[in-house]
């Protein structure tokens, strides 16, 4: 023992003796050498299977046939056979015993389908045989065990007991929407047998009665119902024979509906366009004509209720603002209208409360003598607060049925009327739309107003197609918004408003 303890000594000493760089060159390869075999003892198995690849496929070999002898077809485990056979493809796709073996699986497969279906096992079977088609065993073997399956199938479930009940179902009206309507019970006896004739003539007969239900429900202008009707048919039978005519049906009744709504709109009717532009969205929910329709009767109800508010109609105003806010609640024209109707209460709340009859037949007579004073001076509609304009408006608030208000108000028509034409005439549109807000406003007939409101969108459409050309694409967008507000259904709006899309779609596609 001292012995080899001193030969150890004199080993150290001797290594000590080596000089300082050596020595740490020395130490450096042994930590190497060591950490190298730390690895290699770690991972021996993946290196294995680096380096000797075809040992490891023939060991998946050799799995995936024990698998198969012991039954084990697929496993979404990965230990079924079709899967370690395909396991070993992939580790090595010339192994020709990989591909011979997934299609033993495939056949396998097929027995197995055969076999679970004498024996009544037909979930089992349906699983086996899905298993065999998805490894491409011949198609007309499988088609013939697929058959067996169908007839022990009804045998089982009693095809004459679900035609009977389909047929009572269908006498009964009772068409579809669980599994003991007549519809789905067609549909499961032509799964069992299908080119069993009472079948397929019983769900004949049946879509021809849905399809009937949604002839009634086009003619109660129901459209959506028709639709769902009709695509109900169209899934159980792509190929019936009346599917073209009901489809073409409805293509009209869409038609139809979507020329009373846009006339409605162009007549001012907006519950009669709103209604109608909603029945389009109900029928197809991406009809975008239908939906700008609807933001345009929106804009049209937006438009009369700022009109209402400056009149101080506050409960009609609020009435049509609902209207707007329920087709398009995001419109900016909505927004535009509630900040209008704000803004007249608050300054119909600063207007002098005068509850003594005198004081007020005074206050209305002052005001009108200021409006007379104002009108000699030329300051019919401006400055704001002291032109004429505006103090018979204030004395109208204050007596609306007063017969001086009202001549008041006959007289300054005429020269509200001037005012459009000649800012008109001059190109001056802001000053065109004050105007006409006047005229609205001073009991312009109704007719005279539409009119106006569509020369003055005519002439926006203008300034915006010359922006757009001039490639001002948000100058255009303002000029677009401004006629909408002023007439939704002005020729040639929408025609400018695609062309604003495609614009639009332009410069993001150039970003």
């Amino acid at each position: 023992m001292a012995s080899t303890s001193g030969s150890r000594f004199r080993l150290f000493d001797w290594v000590r003796r080596w000089p300082p760089a050596v020595r740490q060159r020395v130490q450096i390869a042994a930590i190497a050498v060591f950490g190298i075999a730390v690895l290699a003892v770690a991972f021996r198995q993946p290196m294995s299977d680096r380096i000797y690849p075809e040992a490891r496929a023939a060991q998946v070999l050799d799995s995936a046939a024990r698998a198969l002898q012991q039954g084990r077809l697929s496993n979404p485990d990965g230990t079924g056979a079709r899967e370690l056979y395909a396991a070993a493809l992939a580790m090595d796709p010339d192994r020709d015993e990989a591909r011979v073996g997934l299609a033993q699986v495939g056949e396998a497969a097929l027995s197995e389908a055969a076999k679970a279906t004498l024996e009544r096992r037909f979930t089992d079977a349906h699983k086996a045989l899905q298993l065999a088609r998805d490894l491409s065993v011949p198609s007309a073997r499988a088609d013939a065990v697929a058959e067996r399956l169908r007839q022990q199938e009804s045998e089982v479930v009693g095809l004459d007991d679900v035609l009977e009940r389909a047929a009572a179902a269908r006498a009964a009206g009772h068409l579809d929407g669980d599994a003991d309507a007549a519809l789905p019970l067609y549909r499961r006896a032509l799964e069992l047998q299908p080119a069993n004739h009472v079948a397929l003539e019983g769900r004949e007969d049946a879509l021809s009665d849905l399809l009937q239900q949604a002839q009634s429900k086009l003619a109660a202008r129901d459209y959506a119902g028709a639709a769902a009707l009709v695509a109900k048919v169209r899934d159980y039978d792509p190929g019936h024979v009346a599917l073209p005519d009901a489809q073409a049906a409805l293509t009209q009744a869409r038609d139809r509906e979507r020329a009373r709504a846009d006339q409605a709109l162009r007549r001012r009717d907006l519950p009669a366009a709103g209604e109608a532009y909603q029945a389009l969205l109900a029928m197809d929910p991406a009809d975008d004509t239908a939906r700008d329709g609807l933001s345009r009767t929106a804009m049209a109800y937006a438009a009369l209720s700022q009109r209402e508010a400056s009149d101080f109609r506050f409960d009609d105003a609020e009435r049509n603002l609902g209207q707007a806010r329920a087709l398009a609640p995001d419109a900016p024209a909505v927004a535009a209208a509630e900040r209008h109707l704000a803004q007249s209460r608050s300054r119909s709340t600063r207007l002098p409360s005068l509850r003594a009859s005198p004081a007020r037949t005074a206050e209305v007579q002052r005001l009108l003598a200021g409006a007379d004073e104002a009108a000699a001076r030329g300051d019919l509609l401006t400055p704001p607060g002291d032109s004429a304009y505006d103090r018979v408006r204030r004395a109208q608030a204050i007596a609306p049925t007063d017969p001086a208000v009202a001549r008041a108000l006959t007289r300054l028509l005429p020269a509200a009327q001037h005012c459009f034409d000649a800012a008109l005439r001059a190109n001056d549109l802001r000053e065109a739309r004050a105007c006409l807000d006047a005229r609205a406003q001073l009991g312009d007939s109704a007719a005279a107003v539409l009119g106006a409101r569509s020369r003055l969108a005519q002439r926006w459409i203008a300034v915006g197609e010359e922006r757009l050309r001039a490639g001002e694409l948000p100058g255009a967008q303002r000029a677009l918004d401004t006629a909408r507000q002023l007439d939704p259904a002005a020729d040639g709006l929408d025609a400018f408003a695609e062309r604003m899309r495609a614009a639009m779609r332009t410069r993001e596609a150039r970003r």
